[in-house]
């Protein structure tokens, strides 16, 4: 199974450099190409990691059952953006037009052959590299336009991305100095090496290390107060690199933060990272739910429902038992599916109305009748509601919570929750469902959709939804589980 390490490393990054040579119909086919067999080799290091409880190939590459889960999401989500790309893309004819189709491919490509090698590092240090990448390559994607607010958002991204990965590499300094006090000045970051000595690390510089390394990577993750290049970057940027924003970086930082709070809890025991996450989950799904109430752009809208989601993962995490647990790695999944195809409904809303201005947007289903229903659907499914996956995995959160009892948590979580299914609902009915000026008789608005690239993609992460939210295969039952435990889960 090392092969298929080696392979998830080669393979997307081979595409984005022949994507840059290529014609545009050939980066298209490639991408698609590269997508899917991505996610195929993703499906099948979970057998091997369930039974095995790891895959290595060499001293570098290493997946176990918590890297597993972020690698099925992120890989799905790029086969899926993959294919919305090549019905959403509409470029100019002659040399501007091939140029930009060979700048995006090339970094849609690099951009998510680096959120898979974040998973695939086997310690810290190549950890934070590949998550640096990310924040390159990435803020390079949301300023390709090249219009004002794409640029000034890329800039905003970049300042605030910097600033906290410059502080979750002091917190990476500081782990290493916590090691070297049981393994000697010279020693290498694994995580097994860290795991295995934690119980000898200091506490006050372990305490302050997992508050820098929440702080510097919850930056890319979304929480509050570090949230603030998020929504600009979320819609500014292209349709295809938002949806990777939203639902793969962010929880490709997640993943970072979920290794330090690994080795924490091994060093300190429970109490303390979780209160931490407590502090950063409430604070982040308490704002997101205010802002969603009064959002008028619709792709602003989703990146603060980004940040009420990176909440809840934060605030289940808190829980510290196994059910919860289990509960935010499934919500990781889903989230991944359905901001995707949230945010591919928004943009074929934008292609056809011209206009993420929802106070204008009206009778989408009407114009849009296959993705117009389907990006209600994802709302819905952001919302918590059956029979989607979100819907399992909060209510195991929810569950979760109530058995350790932390009931007064679990009772705030759901009453935001529910503020800001308000906000994500009233808006979506006003734009999707309410008949208007610009309705299906509107002069220029023919009924019909953009792309049918477009609707395959969206169904797809709707079906995703309801595998989810219906029946998880036991294979991935099983991959959850065990990554609860690498976790350090209590009970």
């Amino acid at each position: 199974m090392g092969v298929v390490l080696v392979t998830l490393i080669v393979l997307p990054f081979a595409t984005a450099a022949i994507s840059y040579v290529v014609p545009l119909g050939v980066s298209r086919t490639l991408a698609v190409a590269s997508g899917a067999a991505s996610f195929v080799l993703c499906l099948t290091l979970i057998p091997a990691v369930v039974v095995h409880g790891h895959v290595q190939a060499g001293s570098e590459l290493r997946v176990d059952a918590l890297s597993a889960v972020f690698l099925v999401a992120t890989s799905f989500l790029y086969m899926a953006t993959a294919i919305f790309s090549a019905g959403y893309l509409h470029l100019a004819p002659g040399r501007s037009g091939a140029r930009y189709g060979r700048r995006f491919y090339a970094g849609f490509n690099l951009f998510c052959w680096a959120m898979l090698a974040a998973p695939l590092m086997s310690d810290l240090a190549l950890l934070w590299v590949a998550i640096e990448i990310t924040t390159i390559v990435s803020a390079l994607l949301v300023a390709i336009d090249d219009t004002d607010g794409a640029t000034e958002a890329a800039w905003k991204y970049v300042l605030i991305a910097s600033l906290g990965l410059g502080i979750g590499l002091l917190a990476t300094i500081l782990l290493y100095y916590a090691g070297s006090t049981v393994f000697g000045s010279a020693y290498g970051l694994s995580y097994l090496t860290l795991l295995a000595g934690a119980h000898g690390f200091p506490p006050n510089v372990m305490r302050l290390a997992f508050v820098l390394a929440v702080l510097g990577y919850g930056t890319k993750m979304g929480l509050v107060p570090v949230h603030t290049w998020l929504p600009d970057a979320h819609s500014e940027a292209p349709t295809p690199v938002s949806a990777l924003l939203s639902g793969a970086l962010l929880a490709t930082s997640f993943y970072a933060i979920l290794r330090f709070y690994q080795i924490t809890v091994r060093a300190l025991g429970g109490t303390y990272p979780r209160t931490v996450l407590l502090i950063f989950g409430i604070a982040s799904l308490l704002l997101a739910a205010l802002y969603l109430l009064r959002q008028r752009d619709l792709k602003r809208m989703l990146a603060y429902s980004s940040v009420e989601h990176m909440g809840i993962l934060a605030i289940g995490m808190s829980f510290g038992v196994t059910l919860a647990v289990v509960g935010v790695l499934l919500h990781v999944l889903a989230h991944a599916a359905a901001k995707g195809t949230a945010f591919f409904g928004a943009g074929s809303v934008v292609r056809k109305f011209g206009t993420k201005d929802m106070a204008v947007i009206r009778g989408g289903v009407g114009v849009l009748p296959w993705s117009g229903s389907m990006l209600v659907a994802a709302v819905l499914a952001l919302s918590a509601l059956p029979p989607f996956g979100l819907f399992r995995s909060e209510f195991l959160i929810v569950a979760g919570g109530l058995s350790v009892p932390r009931d007064a948590v679990a009772a705030v979580l759901v009453v935001l929750v529910t503020v800001a299914f308000l906000g994500l609902g009233w808006s979506t009915t006003q734009t999707m469902l309410t008949p208007g000026p610009v309705a299906v008789q509107g002069p220029g608005l023919p009924k019909g959709e953009v792309s049918r690239w477009i609707v395959a993609a969206m169904a797809l992460g709707v079906a995703a939804l309801v595998l989810l939210g219906v029946h998880p295969p036991a294979e991935l039952d099983r991959l959850l589980t065990h990554a609860a435990h690498e976790l350090g889960v209590a009970r």
